[in-house]
């Protein structure tokens, strides 16, 4: 993939100062603005390329629509739900987070809580601050022998099991992508959640949250649950319904909550924060001196690399694009625009273009199928009035205009390996071009049926027409384009020589009128790649 130009980052919150220092050692200008207010944050961002925030900022579709420049938007954490992640792919600007950076502080803070919920360690300090010394007040429970439900088995749910299991905690588990047999080799035993709920003592949740985790634990699920048990949630407030979690620790069907994240931050209503089960936290999960400064770094390293064409780390909304980092990708890219940019111009309806399909084939090809897609339709909308298609939202801008894309690929011999072949309908008509990679630059090798003797090189000025073979037709088409004070710089016809066919002649200019080759040809086109 070619280099994304970042000249500008805006740090809009309070991050290791490690972040700063590694951008501007690549040349990046930074400047440092905290706590501005939203209308303060839309006058700002209009300036810069690069955004680098951790939750408190709230990176709205009003921000994202106001930020001319901007590219990327660079969360030094793990969740983005502080960033509208779908304004920002709609206008083509990456979201990215650092995977990794608070893993280890926030698993430890859950194991931290857990420990605290077994043991009450926090009323206990309290009380003795009081003045009390109150043994009896406070029986805890050993963690030894009793289950462990970890819902979401990710980094930080792999963490915690690894440290709980040290105290002798039997780990079970549930989640939708993590394969049982990964999981099994960490010692978590994965089930169903209707397996799960009612044989924990504890459970803990690591999940994002979106429309399925909201209300994970309700009055439904806490009804299947042990009586007493107890519940952690140092992921992302609304995972665990407040309000059911608050009628089963007044029931006593929850005997504790250890909650480091709310719905509302800071939560306005304090029913929770001040029952004497639970113990809160003000959302410190990744509020530790080396969390904090694995994320800056790991931010700041993060888009260094992707600006310098290296590598494409936690990019939440293009992950298609991780494997166009590489040299071989860069001239794949520039094949796929190229196709996409040639059958554009060569289809002569007016209607709108319905389905696309683009397979790519032969083994060295396998990888690159998802962003030579975003590549083609790049080509093809290039050219859309008011659309500015990228590969991060060329796929959601084919989407809004009703396009269905597929993807395929397959196998081939030596002789046809490494190609992208293209097929567009619209109106009922399907137009075809095929291209490949040849001496380390694109090349077009069939347009409409047409299979070029020498294979079109896709670059410069080229002028496509079709036409029935005849002796005199390239001496007319020259004699025309020469009129018009236009030279012929290459010439590439179809290696059949029946039907109407596809010619290719590359120019010194654009025509400023095709309609002086009308006359001589059936179809004509140019393009500019």
């Amino acid at each position: 993939m070619a280099p994304i130009s970042i000249r500008t980052v805006l740090i809009s919150e309070s991050v290791d100062p490690r972040c700063r220092a590694i951008l501007e050692e690549n040349g990046i200008r930074v400047t440092e603005k905290q706590s501005m207010n939203k209308d303060e944050l839309l006058a700002e961002i209009r300036n810069y390329d690069g955004l680098v925030v951790r939750s408190a900022t709230k990176v709205t579709a009003d921000v994202i629509h106001a930020a001319d420049n901007l590219k990327i938007i660079g969360r030094a954490g793990t969740g983005v739900d502080n960033v509208d992640v779908d304004a920002a792919t709609k206008k083509g600007i990456i979201v990215m987070n650092t995977p990794s950076g608070n893993t280890i502080s926030a698993a430890e803070l859950t194991c931290t809580l857990l420990m605290s919920l077994s043991r009450h360690v926090p009323q206990a300090a309290m009380s003795m601050k009081q003045g009390n010394w109150d043994r009896k007040k406070f029986m805890g429970a050993e963690l030894y022998g009793k289950v462990l439900g970890i819902v979401g088995l990710g980094r930080i749910g792999k963490e915690v099991a690894s440290r709980m299991q040290s105290f002798g905690m039997r780990t079970i588990g549930y989640d939708p992508i993590t394969p049982t047999e990964v999981s099994a080799s960490w010692g978590v035993e994965q089930m169903s959640l209707e397996q799960l709920w009612p044989l924990c003592d504890y459970i803990t949740v690591h999940t994002p949250l979106m429309p399925s985790t909201v209300g994970l634990l309700n009055d439904e699920t806490f009804a299947k649950c042990k009586r007493g048990v107890k519940v952690v949630n140092c992921a992302r407030g609304g995972i665990i319904d407040e309000t059911a979690l608050l009628r089963a620790l007044q029931t006593g069907q929850c005997g504790g909550a250890g909650l480091d994240v709310f719905v509302e931050e800071p939560p306005k209503d304090r029913s929770l924060v001040e029952h004497p089960n639970v113990i809160s936290c003000p959302h410190l999960g990744a509020s530790t001196k080396e969390a904090q400064a694995r994320c800056g770094e790991d931010i700041a390293l993060q888009i260094v690399d992707m600006v310098n064409g290296k590598k494409l780390v936690g990019a939440v909304n293009a992950q298609v694009l991780a494997s166009a980092f590489s040299p071989e990708s860069h001239q794949l890219i520039k094949l796929g625009e190229a196709v996409g940019a040639v059958l554009k111009s060569c289809t002569s309806t007016e209607k709108p273009f319905s389905h696309v399909q683009i397979t790519t084939q032969g083994d060295c090809m396998k990888s690159s199928t998802g962003y030579m897609t975003n590549s083609v339709l790049v080509g093809l909308l290039n050219r859309k009035s008011g659309c500015c298609p990228n590969l991060i939202n060329v796929l959601s801008l084919a989407k809004d205009s009703g396009i269905t894309v597929n993807q395929g690929h397959c196998g081939s011999d030596d002789a046809t390996s490494g190609v992208c072949k293209v097929e567009i309908m619209s109106n009922g008509c399907s137009h075809k071009a095929t291209g490949s990679v040849q001496g380390g630059a694109p090349v077009l090798l069939e347009l409409g049926g047409s299979m070029f003797r020498q294979p079109v090189s896709l670059t410069g000025n080229l002028l496509f027409f079709k036409a029935s073979a005849n002796p005199q037709l390239l001496s007319s088409v020259a004699a025309s384009l020469a009129s018009e004070g236009v030279e012929i710089e290459s010439f590439s016809a179809p290696a059949d020589r029946t039907g109407d066919l596809w010619y290719c002649v590359g120019v010194s200019s654009l025509l400023r009128d095709l309609g002086a080759l009308k006359s001589l040809v059936k179809e004509v086109a140019q393009v500019t790649i």
